[in-house]
């Protein structure tokens, strides 16, 4: 079961350290993952008993050597010819697992679009302004931020696309 909580004061991953900074308003959501699940973001949605087209999931990906940060919905799927087209670059790869991990200073399932060890572009899926808050990653596996896409948007920069699929 998700617990909610409001405006993490202290602590807590650089996430919610930023989004506090920031003084925007957020709700946490915290729930036990399992390793055994397949899918992080569908995951997500079951536990907090969210519609999974509110849950987003943050991918890294390589477009044109600079890597590059797309928040799409957990119910499709990112379209990478239309992540590099909404920066500008001419193809797209998914980001070495590793090299996300190291550059975003987060873990796979885990990566947050706020407070990455190195500030990426990123992208948000347009669906995203079809909703008062969604859901991304807090910045590890069991934890999820409810926020506004356009709050999320202002805080990392992030141009809006239609980047999801599905």
């Amino acid at each position: 079961m998700a617990k909610k909580q409001k405006k993490q004061q202290s602590g807590g991953t650089p996430a919610t350290v930023a989004l506090t900074a920031a003084g925007v308003d957020f709700t946490v959501h915290a729930y036990d993952h399992d390793p055994a699940h397949p899918s992080y973001g569908e995951e997500a949605a079951e536990a907090m008993g969210v519609s999974p087209d509110r849950v987003f999931k943050t991918l890294v990906a390589d477009v044109d050597g600079t890597l590059t940060v797309a928040v799409v919905p957990v119910s499709g799927s990112l379209d990478l010819k239309a992540l590099a087209a909404a920066v500008g670059g001419k193809r797209a790869t998914m980001a070495d697992p590793v090299l996300a991990e190291r550059t975003t200073g987060y873990v796979r399932g885990g990566i947050s679009p706020l407070g990455q060890r190195k500030r990426l572009p990123t992208v948000l899926d347009d669906s995203a302004e079809a909703h008062e808050t969604i859901c991304v990653s807090a910045g590890r596996r069991g934890l999820e931020v409810e926020v506004s896409p356009k709050d999320l948007a202002t805080l990392t920069g992030a141009v809006l696309a239609p980047v999801g699929r599905g």
